[in-house]
């Protein structure tokens, strides 16, 4: 049980000089610790501001490449489609310009044989 009549020591008071002393040491240990944290997070920013603008930088590298092996390949293909349609043009027109026997222009000897067959037999 602890005895209530018994006195407690009061603590030792410095003067209050010593106090205004301890107050403005205080203060100045906090402003120094908020100063280099300041300074530290302004070093982290402009870090993290340099990563950004390097990455940046190389995703606009990567994307200009991708854009020409796009236009690259888009030029390929485009040339290849137009061999295909050179090619399929120029069969028609040695369609065209060979006779097939198709029609009785491209057939002149065998029409005449046809019509004027009974009078070469004759």
């Amino acid at each position: 049980m602890v005895d209530m009549n018994v006195a407690v020591p009061a603590p030792e008071v410095d003067g209050p000089l010593e106090v205004l002393k301890r107050v403005k040491s205080v203060e100045t240990e906090w402003d120094e610790k908020l100063a280099a944290a300041r300074h530290a997070s302004q070093e982290a920013l402009g870090r993290l501001k340099e990563e950004a603008v390097a990455a940046i930088k190389a995703a606009h590298a990567d994307v200009e490449a991708a854009r020409a092996r796009a236009l690259e390949e888009a030029r390929v293909q485009g040339e290849r489609e137009v061999a295909e349609i050179l090619a399929e043009g120029e069969r028609a027109a040695e369609g065209i310009a060979r006779p097939d026997g198709k029609r009785p222009q491209d057939r002149p000897r065998e029409v005449l044989a046809v019509v004027l067959g009974p009078f070469v037999e004759s």
